[in-house]
């Protein structure tokens, strides 16, 4: 029994059945419709995809209640009971219940109830999506979401201003430099911002900034962070902080029951939510685990048309790192590389370099050094190397909208899609922002080697 129909749950399932399990599996989704990629909402906003364009693939052999909660746990008897008043065993029960929108305290933002006022929403579901209206757009919060959000609706035409309190938005992800590319790229779509600024109130069309200047709203998205759902858990009496508390593989405190995904802490754990799932749906089934598995190396990539930009780990690197820095302002082209004392790349802010960031994300995830010429690499120029690109391994995430790994890619090629378009059709690849493209379609010239 899977509670929780969003792209984690859809996950643990998908795998369970690709790992060989044969018994039964149920899944719980609260939302009527079919399972969709959350993380590619901006885009519903300004149209460049439809709600068919996210949703996940169906599961075979699976039983989904669209439209279904889980309203209780009944651990002694493994029940779980639903908002339709069912009782329903499980043998293992997998929480993957997500995270909500956190709407920050600012008076005048919620009523008295709780609930927040009329035009007032985060942005977590197609459902929020539906409650943007009218032109006036104010965005709370200058974060990835934040920023994807107020790009699309820019897009759409709407007249969107950007509130944040740092200096820049994704200020905990950015150098200053970086921060001041973004600045510059929003501000030429047209987005208004107000950067060190704070909501002090909001009153019905109206936000109040710490110096009491009123902006106008038709809808106020809050793109301020999210909060572990957690409430069913901790009613069954399960170990919770933050989120669920679970092990590598998902174990909660309950033997028969595991989590997954943004319920649990932190955050998906050791890993990310797509990794938590495999590693449940293998412990589940008894499919040996990879040897030496580490947690994912992080990569960001922010999903704004027009803009390359990506974060390699925290960004910065730490002390005594090489640092290797190019400029380009005129062009909007910028990269800051932290290196250690082997030439490997620690960490890494680019913008406006789209080759360069796709060669040095597969350097780092590979953790292998960098060519002696770095200018030639930040320019995407052929250099001189002292042996070839190393390849990813199977397990290598390529496109992370869609979560295809490169193992999934040399399938899909070996089953006969053999051309970027054929991969993309067989695996969604490159259907999500798009920023994988070049990728795919350097996998394609590696596997047209192999195959020769």
């Amino acid at each position: 029994m899977i509670v929780g129909g969003g792209p984690v749950g859809h996950r643990v399932a998908e795998r369970l059945r690709h790992h060989g399990h044969e018994g039964p599996v149920t899944l719980l989704d609260a939302e009527p419709g079919p399972a969709y990629h959350r993380v590619l909402l901006p885009a519903l906003l300004d149209g460049s995809l439809t709600a068919a364009d996210l949703r996940l693939p169906d599961l075979p052999d699976v039983t989904v209640r669209h439209g279904v909660s889980a309203a209780g746990i009944d651990r002694r008897l493994r029940q779980v009971r639903t908002t339709e008043h069912d009782r329903l065993p499980y043998d293992t029960l997998v929480l993957a219940t997500g995270a909500r929108p956190h709407l920050p305290p600012v008076p005048g933002l919620r009523h008295a109830s709780g609930w927040p006022i009329d035009g007032v929403t985060g942005l977590r579901s197609r459902t929020d999506c539906a409650r943007v209206r009218g032109d006036e757009i104010v965005v709370l919060g200058g974060g990835p979401l934040g920023v994807e959000t107020a790009a699309a609706l820019r897009r759409a035409g709407r007249r969107v201003t950007l509130v944040h309190p740092g200096p820049y938005p994704l200020d905990d992800r950015l150098d200053a430099e970086a921060g001041g590319l973004l600045t510059r790229h929003l501000t030429g779509l047209g987005v208004g911002l107000e950067l060190g600024r704070v909501a002090a109130g909001v009153q019905p069309g109206k936000l109040s900034l710490d110096d009491e200047w009123l902006l106008a709203w038709d809808t106020l998205l809050c793109c301020t962070g999210v909060r572990p759902r957690t409430g069913l858990a901790e009613a069954a009496g399960l170990a919770v902080r933050t989120g669920v508390l679970v092990d590598a593989a998902g174990r909660t405190s309950d033997p028969a029951i595991r989590a997954v995904g943004d319920c649990t802490e932190p955050a998906g754990s050791l890993y990310d939510g797509w990794e938590q799932a495999e590693a449940v749906a293998r412990s589940l089934t008894g499919a040996s685990v990879p040897g030496g598995r580490t947690a994912r190396r992080p990569v960001f990539r922010l999903r704004v048309p027009g803009l390359t930009l990506g974060v390699l780990g925290d960004g910065r690197g730490g002390a005594g790192d090489e640092i290797v820095t190019y400029r380009d302002p005129a062009r909007g082209r910028y990269a800051r590389l932290a290196l250690d004392t082997a030439g490997r790349l620690r960490a890494a802010v680019l913008t406006g370099l789209p080759q360069a960031l796709a060669t040095l994300t597969q350097l780092y995830t590979t953790d292998a050094p960098l060519p002696e010429s770095r200018l030639a690499l930040l320019l995407g120029r052929p250099a001189p190397r002292t042996g070839p690109l190393p390849e990813l391994p199977p397990e290598a995430v390529v496109c992370r909208c869609n979560n295809v790994t490169k193992g999934a890619l040399a399938e899909s090629w070996e089953a006969g899609a053999r051309t970027a378009e054929a991969l993309a059709e067989a695996t969604r690849a490159t259907t999500g922002c798009g920023s994988c493209e070049d990728d795919i379609r350097g996998l394609c010239r590696e596997f047209a080697g192999s195959t020769a």
